[in-house]
């Protein structure tokens, strides 16, 4: 399946660029549109302060403070956009079929940000989610999380500084889960368009299910030749040994299911999952 629309959340300027340049590449590589879709924090949502012992004068000095800074990002993101697209001659138009280059559009909305980027991520084939800003704990990324679970997308993690090129030596994570065999589907276009392919796997990520030697055959069926490396955790941390073995070959693009052990699990005790998405410096692409 060839990708055709790629969604975009941006609620701020910091990574932002970093992002576009991102869904830019990949747009341009499947001549693909790319929606930037910003959503307004709706100023009506600090009513139900009132019930905690706030006046009805205070309730509104927040809620007007809330729609001035709400208006000031908005204003900052499109401007952000409007740059950009001006910079790198993107054609600005709605998607459409037969498409033979890249396009984008952007669209802002106000409400509640997990909820309209995961209806959203519905019908795009990758939303690229901007890396978290610098200090912040990217395990609270309400736009990652709410296509990861509840999407039934993919999701792509742009890292803090634009790739040159995307899909031309990918690496798969795979253990064996549900996770990562979703991740192996969504990866299918690219995998199929790449000029290496390697499965990364490990002793202490394996999970039950099927080992990575069952999934090289499974990729051949599909017309993919890929290598297999077992690599080892770095001083216990398997996620790290993951991202240096993918540095080692190259990978311009990780892809890995997300999530196979709880999200709060993860949150409390750390995970492979949490560990690639603050370390990496490669675009990561995820499934759940």
């Amino acid at each position: 399946m060839a990708i055709r629309k790629l969604l975009l959340p941006l609620t701020g300027t910091a990574a932002g660029e970093a992002a576009l340049s991102t869904a830019l590449t990949i747009a341009r590589g499947w001549n693909a549109h790319v929606l930037a879709l910003h959503v307004r924090v709706d100023s009506r949502d600090v009513a139900p302060l009132a019930g905690e012992g706030l006046s009805g004068a205070m309730i509104e000095e927040m809620m007007s403070a809330t729609e001035k800074e709400s208006s000031e990002r908005a204003h900052a993101v499109r401007s952000m956009f409007d740059r950009f697209v001006m910079q790198h001659d993107v054609i600005l138009t709605e998607a459409r079929p037969g498409a033979d280059c890249a396009t984008a559009s952007f669209a802002a909305v106000t409400g509640r940000e997990e909820d309209l980027v995961a209806q959203q991520a519905r019908l795009a084939d990758l939303t690229v989610v901007p890396h978290p800003d610098a200090g912040e704990d990217v395990s609270s990324s309400d736009a990652l999380h709410a296509v990861l679970f509840d999407s039934g997308r993919p999701v792509l993690v742009s890292p803090r500084t634009a790739p040159k090129a995307i899909g031309t030596r990918v690496c798969l994570g795979w253990n064996g889960t549900a996770e990562s065999a979703s991740a192996v589907l969504a990866a299918l276009p690219w995998l199929q368009r790449a000029e290496a392919v390697r499965i990364l796997s490990a002793g202490g990520y394996q999970r039950r299910g099927p080992a990575a030697p069952e999934l090289a055959a499974y990729l051949a069926l599909h017309g993919v030749s890929a290598d297999i490396v077992m690599f080892q955790p770095i001083n216990g941390v398997v996620g790290a040994g993951m991202l240096a073995a993918a540095r080692d070959f190259g990978c311009d693009l990780l892809a890995m299911g997300a999530y196979s052990h709880s999200r709060l699990r993860q949150l409390i005790l750390g995970g492979v999952t949490r560990h690639v998405l603050e370390n990496s410096a490669l675009p990561v692409m995820m499934n759940r």
